[in-house]
């Protein structure tokens, strides 16, 4: 009956307890507002912490310290059991879950963000039901309603996905043993991330995509370093690729005939094309929303979406789907709800890709820097050029400086590498700490701790001061 429905009013609503959703209740809340955050699953998080980020990065841990114990024992030759089970390799997934997910409840706790457990339907523009596990609704009310609720993998309808021989980006490590032979459709992060990691660990990898090459929206210097990288490890990238058909052998293999002609055959397929936002059972419609053609909820730079005071954060509105970006959304989100200054300005969110080797930026790439002003300066230093690099084995590291045609601004730093997400920061405060950007010539007159892979800073500002002439 909806008379016994309870009605709750709050002034921001937020569906959805993933790295978006969370900034953006903390942001709220932070100023003063009173704050509910919807979420379906026991524990909040999202995605992020379930089945993405933290799942993916426990298996890429595991995948290094593998690459390490090889590297670091020569005369120890060993291999992994060929029915090694892929939950084996995550020991310490249960563990790193259950932690994260007592922080980020903390956390909420601890700012006094209300939380509703439930499946949120809108009712209209201002009101959502929350339905819960056991079956009773309940109704809020809110000045501001954010959207976070995440992305779910888009599969193509003539790509059999069965989530036992073709999985996606959501099955993908609920595989039980580890494959020997892995073909992996795409060429973004989830794609890049996956294929890098599964050939650490032994697997032969087949990376099929209709672009030339991986992750198109990087350094084109950086992905180079790692396409070299995932070819040494065994993989093969096949670019600008059509895929003609998938279908499982009905016995082994996953038979994947391209538009050129050639077959592929493989133990196990990834299908990781992109993702589409998870608002299956939002009842958009009742609010006045619809998604897009590709699956996404559109927003303006405020991340407001037709109805002035709904926003959409995250992955439901699209690329990059990073989980800082995702961060970043929702905060920007939230203070243009609240009337309140967006911050620092976009180009300083960093990009990290856990990829191996690692990738990060922050700032313009070259070609935008070459294209505000001509004659952009790029000062260079591979990691095997410094100490921490030499000691470490490390051959794949490279740090790059975009600066303007003076050789004294910083715009940009690029970097791939072992480190290359943590380094990154370097770069970032320093663009950060001055206004209009760094004077790069700050990385040759300080002194960095000896040896670290932070030395390319300097090395890499050096490269820039001998190109302007000195």
């Amino acid at each position: 009956m909806i008379d016994d429905v309870t009605t709750l009013a709050f002034d921001v609503l937020v569906i959805g307890s993933g790295p978006a959703g969370q900034k953006a209740a903390i942001q709220a809340r932070k100023a003063g507002r009173k704050v509910a955050v919807v979420e379906q699953e026991k524990g909040v998080g999202g995605m992020c912490v379930q089945r993405g980020t933290i799942p993916s990065k426990t298996l890429r841990e595991t995948a290094l310290s593998l690459a390490r114990l090889r590297r670091g024992a020569e005369l120890l030759d060993f291999k992994l059991r060929p029915d090694m089970e892929v939950s084996s390799l995550m020991t310490r997934l249960d563990q790193v879950v259950k932690a994260n997910v007592a922080y980020l409840g903390r956390q909420l706790e601890r700012n006094g963000i209300h939380r509703l457990y439930g499946r949120g339907r809108f009712v209209n523009a201002d009101t959502v039901e929350i339905l819960s596990v056991d079956g009773s609704r309940s109704r809020v009310t809110a000045q501001t309603i954010m959207i976070a609720t995440g992305s779910r993998p888009r599969t193509p309808a003539e790509i059999p996905v069965d989530h036992e021989n073709v999985l996606d980006s959501d099955s993908i490590l609920s595989m039980l043993y580890l494959p020997q032979s892995l073909t992996v459709l795409g060429g973004g992060v989830i794609a890049c991330e996956y294929a890098s990691i599964f050939a650490h660990l032994g697997v032969r990898v087949t990376m099929i995509d209709r672009t030339p090459r991986p992750l198109a929206f990087m350094d084109a210097d950086l992905v180079g370093k790692f396409v070299q990288a995932f070819e040494h490890n065994g993989g093969r990238y096949l670019g600008g690729q059509t895929i003609g058909s998938v279908e499982w052998d009905g016995i082994s293999q996953v038979i994947t005939r391209l538009g050129n002609g050639e077959t592929v055959s493989s133990d196990k397929m990834l299908v990781a094309l992109g993702r589409v936002a998870a608002v299956d059972g939002l009842d958009l419609a009742a609010a006045g929303l619809a998604a897009t053609q590709r699956g996404l909820l559109a927003v303006d730079e405020h991340c407001r979406t037709v109805v002035p005071h709904i926003y959409a954060i995250g992955d439901v509105i699209g690329p990059p789907s990073l989980a800082a970006t995702a961060m970043e959304q929702g905060r920007r989100a939230a203070r243009h709800a609240l009337g309140l200054g967006p911050g620092l300005p976009s180009e300083m969110i960093p990009i990290g890709i856990y990829t191996i080797p690692e990738m990060a930026s922050v700032g313009l790439s070259a070609d935008e820097a070459e294209k505000r002003t001509p004659g952009t300066i790029i000062g260079q230093a591979r990691f095997d050029e410094v100490a921490r690099g030499q000691i470490s084995g490390i051959q794949d590291g490279l740090l790059k400086l975009v600066c303007d045609p003076s050789g004294k601004k910083l715009l940009g730093v690029h970097i791939v590498g072992e480190g290359a997400t943590e380094l990154i920061h370097v770069g970032q405060m320093a663009m950060l700490g001055r206004e209009g950007g760094a004077d790069v010539d700050l990385f040759v007159e300080n002194t960095f701790n000896f040896p670290t892979l932070a030395e390319a800073y300097r090395v890499a500002a050096l490269d820039v001061w001998e190109r302007r002439g000195g």
